[in-house]
């Protein structure tokens, strides 16, 4: 039986605004710019939806399906062709007026694909986190 599972990123502190960070987030292809490198396959984007395979988990589809501006974008999508998970990407500002960000993701997976998928969702997430902190293309995002 298949039960919600939440895997957390670390707080993020890219170097940009949070008007730049929600620009970048709303535009999936954006998102390229930090997945090279990884384990990622047959990367189909657009600018509202994606589709890529990742090992060990297989096919994933991912769509935009709310926007909060400036605090938060929701994405849905499904892995394996049955597991729907939800992302949530949060903005927040600083004092200095910088951008914070955390990456949350819901799925639903049953005990045994919760312990395949945990270390390759858990080292996504962290790269996730660590490109956007090393990017200084912001201001150059597509929109």
């Amino acid at each position: 039986m298949s039960e919600i599972s939440v895997f957390k990123s670390r707080t993020g502190r890219p170097d940009c605004t949070p008007e730049e960070l929600f620009s970048f987030v709303t535009d999936i292809r954006n998102f390229s710019q930090f997945i090279k490198g990884t384990a990622i396959e047959d990367l189909v984007i657009g600018k509202d939806a994606c589709s890529f395979r990742i090992q060990p988990l297989g096919s994933m589809n991912i769509r935009i399906t709310g926007k909060e501006p400036v605090r938060k974008v929701e994405y849905r999508g499904t892995a394996m062709g049955s597991n729907d998970f939800h992302l949530l990407v949060e903005i927040s500002k600083t004092e200095t007026g910088k951008a914070e960000v955390g990456v949350t993701l819901n799925a639903e997976l049953n005990p045994i694909l919760k312990m395949m998928a945990a270390k390759p969702v858990d080292r996504f997430m962290e790269t996730l986190i660590d490109e956007m902190e090393k990017f200084r293309g912001w201001n150059k995002a597509k929109a």
